[in-house]
């Protein structure tokens, strides 16, 4: 069973910065996509970055320029550094990782951890 935990979400001023860790477990991590959502209060969850197994990189255009992600297969760990933090970057972040296996394809979740920005 596959297991992500997040941490690393708090409330922060605008303008400030966090990093957000994932650890997973269960997964043969360097064969695993993994990404970032979001979830903001009334809103549907949206991605924000993605991070493939052979490290291609992509972002939402409302983060690209402030946020990082970047992944450790050593300690199978996926980090967002969010920099120039903004009010509407507030919401639960969620950490999301994809696996194909013999054409069936794998999707779990993490628990989710709350990013407050106020102005």
């Amino acid at each position: 069973q596959v297991q992500l935990v997040e941490s690393g979400g708090d409330l922060v001023q605008a303008g400030g910065s966090l990093n957000l860790s994932c650890v997973a477990s269960g997964t043969l991590f360097r064969r695993t996509d993994m990404a970032w959502h979001r979830q903001a209060p009334g809103k549907q969850r949206e991605l924000v970055a993605r991070i493939s197994s052979g490290g291609s990189i992509s972002y939402s255009e409302s983060v690209k320029g402030r946020f990082v992600i970047s992944r450790d297969n050593f300690v199978a760990s996926v980090y967002l550094q969010m920099n120039s933090l903004k009010p509407e970057d507030t919401g639960v972040y969620y950490c999301n990782s994809e696996r194909e296996i013999y054409g069936n394809h794998y999707t779990y979740w993490g628990q989710g951890t709350q990013v407050t920005v106020s102005s």
